[in-house]
């Protein structure tokens, strides 16, 4: 681990900063991510929405009250005959009153069923805000340190284009005194102008990595920083921390859904019991009483749909089956993102190991091509071939300490810990 963490100061030696303005740490971007991401709230309307749902479902314990009012005018009033003798029974223009109260009293579950199923959706809304937030995360570690990968290799391609021209500069003065060819001349120039090239495209590299991060971060495209190498911890235990993934988490509450509404369309073969409270007023000089207060208890019942009920209940079923089975599919998939994501890390560990130790040897064999070449013991292409695994070195490893700080953010994300 203390190689790893050797790595780790080199690259932050290699990464220098390009017209830094302020100060990045990883952990700042992850904040500015959890507060600014443009995709977090868009997404953040979802549990809000669930909540509604919830409160809209939960209406139906609570009364419902309505009153009508108008007035009417008929032709000619209704009249009776009595005895052969036409009397009216009401005026001929009248103004009406009512007013109702209805309250569900029981069901056997059906609002229950309902609610509960709101109530679960509300629940995994929570969890996947929080299962997007992981992943935005996610890419922005892989990006912020991508940022770093680039200016380290930047830094690498800049350094190597530095000593080809050092060793086009004593090519040179070799030349002039006749020692070597025109040949050894040609050879560092063409090398020099790759060089040059390679440095452009990390740059433009870098300018791209620069802005997915700023995106990610809710920064402007051309903001630029320093950023500090930070050494994401990896976690202590493996899959028992597995059931922490907000993703899994919302799933299970959507099977938690799934079973209200399988309850709930049960319970559509079952009657409804309910109150209803009237009172009815309408102006009517021919009658002594003019307004009528009523009380019902009731039970509605619906005998025949013509299989619509069976038919909500079977989907319920399969949608419950079908969720069920997505859960074991999630729990696989994350053990599977977290066994590999530790294997990557354990290869990039050891690679970076590597990666150290040929950095020393590669410079040793540089710095002995240079003096043979100096003393006309060895070639111009011994030097410049020495001087690219040099750089090979240094890529590699700055490759490998990004890839084991993505990997372990990689594990901490499958462990639901990022």
């Amino acid at each position: 681990m203390n190689k790893v963490l050797l790595g780790l100061v080199l690259l932050l030696t290699l990464a220098a900063p390009v017209n830094a303005s302020e100060t990045l740490s990883l952990q700042a971007c992850l904040q500015r991510v959890r507060e600014q991401s443009p995709e977090l709230l868009e997404v953040a309307s979802s549990p809000r929405l669930a909540a509604s749902a919830v409160d809209s479902i939960s209406s139906a314990y609570r009364p419902r009250v309505g009153i009508s009012a108008g007035y009417t005018l008929q032709q000619a009033p209704q009249q009776v005959v009595i005895g052969g003798i036409s009397a009216p029974t009401q005026d001929q223009d009248f103004a009406h009153l009512n007013i109702v109260v209805d309250q569900l009293l029981y069901d056997f579950g059906r609002t229950a069923g309902g609610l509960g199923a709101a109530r679960a959706a509300a629940r995994a809304a929570q969890f996947i805000y929080a299962s997007v937030e992981q992943k935005l995360l996610l890419q922005t570690v892989a990006s912020y340190y991508r940022v770093l990968s680039a200016q380290a290799l930047l830094r690498t391609a800049q350094d190597e284009v530095v000593q080809t021209e050092a060793h086009l500069k004593r090519v040179n003065a070799l030349y002039e005194q006749g020692v070597v060819t025109r040949n050894d001349v040609l050879q560092a120039e063409v090398r020099l102008a790759a060089n040059h090239q390679q440095v452009l495209a990390l740059n433009g590299e870098e300018q791209n990595s620069w802005l997915e991060l700023n995106y990610l971060t809710a920064r402007p495209a051309a903001a630029r920083g320093e950023l500090e190498a930070e050494a994401l911890a990896s976690p202590e235990s493996a899959s028992d921390l597995i059931p922490t993934r907000p993703d899994l988490l919302a799933q299970q509450e959507r099977i938690q859904g799934a079973v209200e509404t399988v309850r709930k369309s049960a319970s559509e073969f079952r009657p409804e019991l309910y109150a209803h409270l009237a009172a009815d007023y309408v102006a009517n000089n021919h009658v002594e009483e003019q307004t009528i207060y009523s009380t019902t208890l009731g039970l509605r019942f619906l005998l025949y749909d013509g299989g619509a009920r069976q038919a909500k209940l079977n989907q319920a079923e399969e949608v419950l089956r079908q969720e069920r089975q997505h859960l074991i599919n999630l729990e696989q998939h994350a053990q599977l993102e977290e066994q590999t994501a530790r294997n990557e890390a354990h290869v990039a560990q050891q690679q970076i190991n590597v990666a150290l130790a040929a950095i020393g040897q590669a410079r040793e064999n540089l710095r002995i091509n240079q003096e043979r070449y100096q003393e006309q013991v060895g070639t111009a292409t011994e030097v410049l071939d020495a001087q690219t695994l040099l750089t090979q070195a240094r890529t590699a490893l700055v490759k490998t300490q990004f890839a084991y700080q993505v990997a372990v953010a990689r594990v901490r994300y499958a462990t639901g810990q990022l």
